[in-house]
């Protein structure tokens, strides 16, 4: 057993190999660490993250968000946490963030102002989905009768979205009939 010897291919094998490994463990973060963001890229992450967030809690401030994610270095997950257990505190008042990439900047805006501008107005179903024409034809029923599941694509789609119109315009019906009897209940 004294006569065993390590030949030079393995013993640099095994050199290179611990050099990469060591390399690895202890010099790859100072490769892969990103360099120094802008901060027009933070605001527009930071825009990006209160987008997000207003999409799951809708009721939530703009501003209140934006104080949030700002303490928490910009943490989505934190902010939704606090949110869910009621627990987002409100910002000082000297905390203005900037406006939203939409909306002019005005020193004079208000929280409500805000709230306004980030929630568009949504049009009625019928403008939507262009059923004027159809309320006309309040008492005619669908001409065919659904026979079942189609295997053709554009049959199924038209078919969705034919009882889709129905629904819309039943739920339209009905919300008229409703306004007629509170009506005729207040005048007689």
């Amino acid at each position: 057993m004294a006569n065993e010897q390590i030949s030079l291919p393995y013993l640099a094998g095994i050199l290179l190999l611990s050099g990469l490994i060591l390399r690895y463990l202890f010099f790859s973060g100072a490769q892969t660490s990103r360099p120094s963001r802008s901060p027009e890229d933070i605001r527009r992450s930071r825009e990006l993250a209160v987008e997000r967030i207003q999409q799951m809690f809708p009721q939530t401030d703009r501003r209140s968000v934006l104080w949030d994610l700002q303490r928490n270095g910009g943490s989505i997950q934190n902010t939704t946490e606090r949110i869910l257990a009621g627990r987002l505190e409100a910002p000082p008042v000297t905390f203005q963030p900037p406006p939203p990439p939409g909306q002019p900047h005005s020193g004079a805006s208000t929280a409500s102002a805000t709230r306004q501008a980030d929630k568009p107005p949504q049009p009625d179903l019928i403008t939507r989905y262009n059923l004027k024409s159809q309320i006309a034809e309040r008492g005619q029923e669908a001409e065919t009768k659904s026979k079942g599941w189609s295997s053709n694509r554009e049959e199924r789609q038209s078919a969705l979205q034919r009882r889709r119109d129905e629904m819309i315009l039943a739920a339209r019906r009905k919300m008229e009939a409703k306004i007629e009897a509170e009506k005729a209940q207040t005048e007689g």
